[in-house]
């Protein structure tokens, strides 16, 4: 991933084993990424776009979640 993403992603999202049992969240509080992922409103934008499943977008949300924390997890 390059540095300034990677960058970027740190100055957002912090992981600290000792809160919050090592959940991903957002930096300098104890409010869980997953949260964010949890308020996403996916039935609207589903109504608003109809050409895409339900399946497609969730499997999206899920392997951009994955893939952001598995960078994370590699910087900490």
């Amino acid at each position: 991933m390059p540095t300034d993403i990677q960058s970027a992603i740190n100055n957002v999202i912090w992981i600290d084993k000792g809160r919050m049992s090592g959940e991903p969240c957002f930096r300098d509080t104890r409010v869980p990424i997953q949260t964010l992922l949890d308020h996403i409103d996916l039935d609207a934008f589903l109504e608003d776009f109809p050409s895409v499943s339900r399946q497609q977008a969730t499997l999206f949300l899920e392997l951009a979640k994955t893939a952001l924390l598995a960078h994370t997890d590699e910087s900490t």
